[in-house]
């Protein structure tokens, strides 16, 4: 009779019991381990390996956390990558994250026993980073916190936007559909490349609920050009929102038409909606800032509740604020020949076919669209890039001009030891 391999496939206790994957029990749980047994025991049926492999096909490929999210280094020199998380939280924004994720004070007086105001360190540290704002309010997402304001301003009335400035975020969501959704009417004006004051005040009548003013920040429109800061629209009788995405806060000597909160309120903008998680270099969040009585009346709103940030959120944005420098002012400020060096260092210890370049890095996550970072990188043969996203520790590379590059102004200098050990292994 023929020996059946099948036969000689070892059970799902005896693999379990195999001691190799205790510590994998304890971190991943006995059902994910118990996926992947029955992964590798079909693996073994179909005859793609050895039914003696079947214990050693699971321990090697054992996940490191229960998560499926991988960190990856990112080489490409866009430094708010939205594909890739956008901003890397800084050391003490990490540090925060894992001190609350057990039980805190979230929502707790510790001298009172009593019910506390939610994350409100978190809201201080906003209110003193950016004191032109009489209040202060944080949602879930950038996108969140200009629905609560529509909403709350807006609904069942008009908003008056220039045509210019209706445009298209991430993943195919366009703003006008965004506004609408929240019952608002869009009142547009201008044309797409020109929009003047007398514009916005034709508008303006007895159904405005407020003007927005947005900020186009992921392309640039040049020539026969002209548009109306939210400064100049303050008088006319109804509240300016300027939403202006990238969540810089003050201005920033390298991005000088970069809209800031800062600079937008004490202009006189009603109130400023942007992102936490690309230029102030924090976790994905809201921020509303502005007059303290429309903050009081967003905050007080229902839908308030269903777009409120959580725990770790909170705690995150307040190590920001409040923290040493985050990574991606590092980036931004980083010395062009500190760059060069690296690079040169880098593509010498993995030697050839590696070569250190000067390249172009870029903001990306939406912010400062435009804008050329010189950067020093190294150029590698074109078919890394896909070995490198494949490999056991990802690298995400750019691809130009026919060649793998390795844009390291997106790369904390940390990282170089995991970079040169990720292209070493990708080298046939």
């Amino acid at each position: 009779m023929t020996d059946d391999h099948r036969r000689r496939v070892p059970r799902t206790d005896t693999v379990l019991a195999d001691a190799r994957l205790e510590p994998a029990l304890a971190t991943l749980g006995r059902a994910r381990v118990k996926e992947i047994v029955v992964a590798a025991q079909d693996r073994a049926r179909a005859g793609e390996i050895a039914p003696e492999a079947v214990a050693d096909e699971v321990f090697a490929s054992l996940p490191p956390t229960a998560a499926s999210m991988r960190p990856v280094v990112n080489a490409t020199g866009v430094l708010l990558h939205t594909n890739l998380g956008r901003a890397p939280l800084s050391a003490a924004a990490q540090d925060a994250l894992v001190s609350a994720a057990g039980t805190t004070d979230v929502e707790l007086d510790l001298v009172s026993g009593g019910r506390g105001r939610r994350g409100a360190g978190a809201l201080e540290a906003l209110a003193a980073a950016v004191p032109d704002a009489g209040g202060v309010h944080v949602t879930n997402n950038g996108a969140a916190a200009l629905i609560l304001a529509a909403t709350a301003l807006a609904i069942g009335r008009e908003i008056i936007i220039a045509r210019g400035e209706m445009v298209e975020i991430g993943d195919g969501f366009r703003l006008p559909d965004l506004l609408e959704s929240t019952g608002a009417r869009l009142r547009e004006v201008g044309t797409t490349n020109r929009v003047h004051r007398a514009d916005y005040a034709d508008a303006v009548g007895p159904d405005t609920g407020m003007i927005l003013k947005v900020h186009p920040s992921n392309f640039v429109v040049t020539g026969f050009t002209s548009s109306v800061p939210a400064g100049s629209l303050t008088g006319l009788g109804v509240p300016v929102v300027s939403d202006i995405g990238s969540g810089l806060l003050a201005p920033h000597p390298l991005l000088p038409d970069e809209p800031d909160a800062a600079t937008e309120l004490r202009a006189g903008a009603s109130l400023v909606t942007a992102s936490g998680d690309k230029l102030l270099g924090g976790p994905q969040a809201g921020l509303l800032l502005g007059e303290a009585t429309l903050v009081h009346r967003l905050r007080r709103h229902p839908l308030a509740r269903a777009l409120r940030v959580d725990k770790l959120t909170l705690a995150a944005l307040e190590a920001t604020l409040r923290g040493p420098e985050v990574p991606v002012r590092s980036m931004l400020s980083v010395d062009l020949g500190a760059l060069r060096a690296r690079a040169a260092e880098v593509a010498a210890r993995i030697g050839a076919p590696a070569e250190a370049i000067d390249c172009v890095a870029q903001v990306g996550g939406g912010g400062a669209p435009g804008v050329e970072l010189p950067s020093a990188g190294v150029a590698l043969p074109v078919d890394l890039a896909a070995r490198l996203r494949g490999g056991a520790d990802p690298v995400v590379a750019r691809v130009e001009q026919g060649r793998c590059v390795l844009d390291l102004r997106s790369v904390p200098p940390e990282a170089d030891e995991r970079l040169v050990a990720a292209v070493s292994a990708a080298l046939p």
